[in-house]
């Protein structure tokens, strides 16, 4: 199995790294083209591997012209497999209520949206994932360096994965039914919750309130956002299980497993916990 990866970052690099032992060949494109990867914009090559992969993943965010990877390279993904990593975001805000595939896409980034249906209409399994953390980039990161915060936003959940769980909802999902799925954990909860549970486990007080008015526009944007993300298909079709059912599954281990650095001095906390 040959799988080529657009787009190298965190989520990817995971799921390449599951993917290695279990006998897959992977290649990735990178912007820079770093020490074993292929430059995005070495055309020649980039198609030489679409045409060698049996299975295509682009992690490749969409900008304002459109989804970079079908504009470029959209002529040379036939042959192979598709799957392209989405996002929740798609719903827009569902006011608390649960959301599955079945419902209507009217997310706030038009951009997000198009690229979402554009790769299923190319017959794609699109993982839509919502807040992603893991190893070197979780609640705990985030409190121990003094950049977290609550906002004091009362009945706002959010849904979110281990990165772990991302690769093996990935892992499972390359050769399922093409179509959407959701990769979200089984405990949709406020932010702020997860973060004053991050603080109790380093031993620190709970991050300060930040007033809404006081974050910046992108920020305001994310928290106007309000929904439960359910995960059944996936657990259906893919016969995947989350590992961390929960948030606090989930930095638990990661506490376990690491040590955040607690900043001597928090800055200024007007940055937000996105996602």
């Amino acid at each position: 199995m040959k799988l080529l990866i657009f787009g190298l970052g965190y989520s990817a690099r995971v799921i390449a790294a599951r993917l290695a032992p279990r006998g897959w060949r992977v290649m990735a494109t990178t912007r820079d083209g770093r020490e074993g990867t292929i430059r995005f914009d070495d055309a020649e090559r980039v198609r030489f591997e679409a045409g060698e992969a049996t299975h295509i993943l682009s992690s490749v965010p969409p900008n304002e012209a459109g989804d970079p990877v079908l504009a470029t390279y959209g002529d040379a993904l036939g042959r192979a497999s598709l799957a392209y990593l989405s996002s929740t975001g798609v719903y827009g805000d569902a006011g608390g209520a649960w959301v599955d595939e079945s419902t209507p896409i009217r997310g706030r980034r038009a951009s997000r949206n198009e690229a979402d249906a554009a790769w299923l209409a190319r017959g794609a399994r699109v993982f839509r994932l919502p807040g992603i953390y893991g190893p070197g980039r979780s609640p705990l990161d985030r409190v121990a360096a003094g950049e977290a915060h609550r906002t004091g936003i009362a009945g706002q959940v959010f849904s979110r994965i281990h990165v772990d769980d991302l690769a093996e909802g990935v892992a499972k999902g390359l050769d399922a039914p093409p179509g959407a799925y959701n990769l979200a954990d089984d405990a949709p909860c406020a932010q702020d919750e997860v973060v004053t549970f991050a603080a109790r486990l380093l031993g620190l007080d709970p991050p300060p309130v930040v007033p809404l008015e006081a974050l910046s526009p992108a920020a305001r944007a994310f928290h106007a956002e309000n929904r439960r993300v359910a995960n059944g298909k996936a657990k259906r079709l893919l016969g995947w299980q989350p590992r961390y059912a929960d948030y606090r599954s989930g930095l638990r281990a990661l506490k376990a497993t690491t040590s955040p650095v607690i900043a001597s001095a928090a800055p200024s906390p007007a940055s937000s916990d996105q996602r």
